[in-house]
């Protein structure tokens, strides 16, 4: 489930609605760094809204410990080490919401004593994609007014954030402490809901990423040709940089082909919701719906 559907979010601001025109304006989101963690930790699985976070957690590591010993197997016929799967799946844990290399993974896999080829890494992703462990955010190709070149890797994440938090074998209280670790698996969490809002409005959820280095977590595509450009920020002081870096970006597609952004808008852990004065709205990801 979304926050929208798990009653974390107020629904003050539709993502249809944005599309359609409509200003992002919503009361102060009052969801915590320790709030985030315990979201991310526990996920959006309707069995385990109830459960503590640590009963949550062990339930989740448990049904990692069944894919890997399982239920990969049944996917394809295929014999897998469930130890190498294990570490297949910590290893894109730590890289959740990046666009780590199959070779990167494969050399944090097998070390110097154990060597994995990264198209073994490969056949991993996929069977574990297979069946919904993990599901890779593709790049958005569009045309360019610059010679900027783009990077077609696609991002790595889980189904859920929460899956990624039990591959680590995490708990919120260490995820508080180590804040980059808790800003890439919030950018999970909002690529999750995101996926369940576009699927509303029968759009694909992207990111964009080119050589200069100017990206965005997330691009929302619709049939119509509509498009939105999303920065993901845990807090609030990173908001005008990522502001800056949308507008950069809106600049730099071609709008004789894809036409003019109909969102540009940074996503929170917390706070209001608002448009800014240069167009990009402020979004807090408890106040976000369909």
């Amino acid at each position: 489930m979304s926050l929208a559907e798990s009653g974390y979010s107020s629904g003050d601001i539709s993502l249809a609605r944005l599309f359609a025109g409509e200003r992002a304006r919503a009361a102060e989101s009052r969801l915590t760094v320790q709030d985030m963690a315990n979201l991310v930790s526990v996920g959006g699985w309707p069995g385990l809204q109830s459960r503590t976070v640590d009963d949550a957690l062990a339930a989740l590591r448990g049904y990692l410990a069944d894919i890997a010993r399982t239920d990969l197997p049944r996917v394809d016929g295929v014999q897998r080490e469930p130890e190498r799967i294990k570490r297949v799946m910590h290893s894109l844990a730590r890289y959740a919401a990046t666009q780590v290399s199959a070779r990167a993974i494969a050399a944090d896999v097998g070390g110097s004593d154990e060597p994995i080829k990264h198209q073994t890494v490969l056949d991993y992703i996929d069977a574990l994609s297979r069946v919904f462990v993990v599901e890779d955010l593709p790049a958005w190709s569009p045309a360019l007014r610059s010679k900027s070149r783009l990077r077609e890797a696609p991002k790595r994440h889980f189904v859920d954030p929460s899956l990624a938090v039990a591959a680590l074998g995490a708990r919120p209280e260490r995820l508080v402490r180590e804040v980059d670790t808790l800003g890439l698996l919030f950018e999970s969490l909002v690529v999750r809901d995101l996926r369940i809002y576009a699927q509303a409005m029968d759009a694909d959820v992207l990111h964009y990423h080119d050589n200069t280095g100017l990206e965005a977590d997330a691009v929302v595509q619709c049939r119509d040709g509509r498009w939105g450009a999303f920065e993901v920020k845990l807090g609030l002081s990173a908001i005008d940089d990522a502001a800056e870096a949308l507008l950069r970006l809106a600049a730099r597609v071609d709008v004789d082909r894809h036409g003019a952004p109909a969102v540009l808008a940074v996503i929170t852990g917390w706070g209001y919701g608002y448009r800014r004065p240069d167009g990009v709205s402020v979004i807090p990801i408890g106040a976000l719906a369909p």
